[in-house]
């Protein structure tokens, strides 16, 4: 893995000014969308602690953080 990406880095350095900022465009977007899809993971695992009845609410800020 690590010679794998260590090829990586050298064939972008041998990218033109135009290709290197396309990549990086791209990069983002792909993080991005990860970064949704985690979200989405975690939104779902939520709805599943909440109709297992795992969650509670509590509108005092004192009794919550003794719970942590």
């Amino acid at each position: 893995m690590a010679q794998d990406f260590s090829r990586v880095v050298e064939d972008v350095k041998q990218l033109s000014t135009a290709e290197k900022e396309e990549l990086q465009e791209l990069l983002k977007s792909y993080l991005i969308e990860e970064r949704r899809r985690e979200i989405e993971q975690n939104y779902e695992a939520s709805l599943g602690e909440l109709r297992e009845g795992a969650l509670t609410f509590s509108r005092d800020s004192a009794s919550c953080c003794l719970s942590l």
